[in-house]
């Protein structure tokens, strides 16, 4: 790719990390390198599991566990910050072709790191390569340096209507 651009995926409705792995299957299809850097999660989704099938697939989780319904810890934000240095040395070296900075935004949520960090990271980033944000609460400023910006909305969710949390290949 000549230029990559910068990718949002943001919003209260699911399917941002979903979108973010089928662009990643669709990249890694056309003979590109892929590196998935996942913040705040640490449990073994069924997603992460692509590594194992397409070699040109790399998964790395940057979280030490759920802290969503209390405050992070400072073993939290130690993970993340430790994946906020590995993801900036990815995104200078040209070795991927697309970086997918999933949860991202949660991690600036929760004040694991400053938006400035982040946007300076994608700034300095080899311009060849192709960059996916997602995470609910995107502030201002990653609006502003993305190229490509889609909110999803939830409009109706089984969880709300029939109290299912998440379904195993499907929600996760």
């Amino acid at each position: 790719m000549a230029k990559g651009y910068v990718h949002l995926y943001t919003g209260n409705g699911k399917g941002k990390t979903t979108a973010a792995f089928g662009l990643a299957i669709r990249a890694a299809m056309a003979g590109k390198k892929i590196y998935i850097g996942q913040f705040v999660k640490d449990m073994q989704y069924n997603e992460t599991k692509i590594q194992n099938f397409v070699e040109n697939i790399v998964v790395e989780q940057f979280g030490k566990g759920c802290f969503i319904f209390e405050s992070p810890q400072q073993k939290d934000i130690e993970a993340a910050l430790k994946g906020l240095v590995k993801c900036r040395k990815i995104l200078v070296s040209g070795e991927f072709d697309v970086v997918i900075l999933d949860e991202i935004t949660i991690g600036l949520h929760y004040n694991l790191f400053a938006v400035e960090d982040v946007v300076k990271m994608i700034d300095n980033r080899d311009r060849k390569i192709e960059v996916v944000m997602t995470g609910r609460y995107a502030p201002e400023e990653l609006y502003e340096i993305s190229d490509l910006v889609t909110e999803m909305r939830e409009v109706k969710h089984y969880y709300e209507t029939d109290g299912v949390l998440s379904r195993e290949g499907i929600d996760r």
